[in-house]
């Protein structure tokens, strides 16, 4: 099985309206509720794939109550750490006429240290058997900032691959861990490294530690560095929509490659076809079959071997 991690789970409310007008009035067309966090949103991309995936991590109160029995109908076996406080929303709010997206995002509860513990004991236990594991999102408040490096050493230590897909200084101190595979987007990595050129940015990130390095880049694709070269997959075209989760289900690809053991140019034309599907769903973090498979073929990837 795959083990996804979302210590800051959400509901995730999408909000369509056929023109956002800012500072009045404005009249919602159509409303959806998902269980989402950037953990929930891959362990559903890969149920939908067809690998058994075990999803950990936090819930709590009516919100965490919701998002769970939204889960239940997903495929994905629901192993969340109950928690005293309640879990968080995100509210997209997409704006048809512009073909752009507003996003609301709450803190989270805050975690005490004994259910804290809890959860390392769960995670632990989950290692046991796993083919990989996903460490995903940003973290509620309570739960140290160290917490993806210690989940990641845990996991080496139980033979499992990590993907780390965090920012900030979570992401700074999990990189010194090795994760396998970390997959920031380029606001994130510039941030990290102080360069925005991709591609030095994603070479001086491993450099710090992760074993392989991919990047989303936005309407330009996915860029990957590993010790064996670096490939850049774009889509066939600009894809318009809602932007909601599409960076989750490109990890979903590149997790469902690497666990398949395909090659790095196969992950990413993965990764970025289901992302381009994800924009082009009317609900955050879904996709079509058909529209996945078609964009599929139309991937077009560059090799970079001399940059790895």
């Amino acid at each position: 099985m795959i083990l996804t991690v979302t210590l800051n789970a959400a509901l995730d409310i999408t909000y369509r309206l056929p023109r956002l007008r800012p500072h009045g009035t404005n009249r919602v067309t159509e409303v959806s509720e998902r269980p989402g966090g950037k953990g929930l949103n891959v362990a559903r991309v890969l149920a939908s794939l067809g690998h058994r995936t075990v999803a950990t991590g936090f819930a709590g109160g009516g919100t965490g109550e919701a998002l769970r029995a939204l889960l239940a109908d997903t495929g994905v076996t629901d192993a969340l750490v109950p928690v005293g406080g309640a879990s968080r929303r995100t509210v997209a709010v997409v704006d048809e006429a512009g073909g752009d997206t507003t996003q609301l995002n709450e803190p989270g509860p805050t975690v005490s240290p004994a259910e804290w513990d809890v959860f390392l004991g769960t995670y632990r236990e989950l290692l046991d058997g796993a083919r990989a594991v996903a460490l995903c999102g940003s973290l509620p408040p309570g739960v140290p900032v160290d917490v993806y490096a210690r989940l990641t050493r845990a996991a080496r230590t139980a033979g499992v691959p990590v993907l780390l897909d965090t920012s900030g200084e979570p992401l700074r101190r999990g990189l010194a861990a090795r994760p396998d595979l970390a997959k920031p987007n380029a606001d994130e990595l510039a941030a990290l490294t102080g360069s925005t050129e991709p591609l030095r940015a994603a070479r001086d990130a491993r450099r710090r530690g992760a074993h392989a390095v991919a990047a989303s880049l936005g309407p330009d694709g996915m860029l990957a560095v590993t010790a064996d070269g670096a490939w850049q997959a774009a889509p066939p075209q600009r894809i318009a929509g809602n932007p909601t989760g599409a960076g989750d289900s490109a990890v979903a690809g590149l997790l469902s490659g690497l666990v398949e053991g395909l090659p790095w140019p196969e992950r990413l034309s993965r990764a970025v076809a289901l992302s381009a599907a994800t924009v082009r769903a009317p609900a955050a973090g879904e996709f079509d079959v058909a529209t996945y498979e078609e964009l599929l073929t139309r991937v077009v990837v560059t090799d970079h071997p001399s940059a790895a």
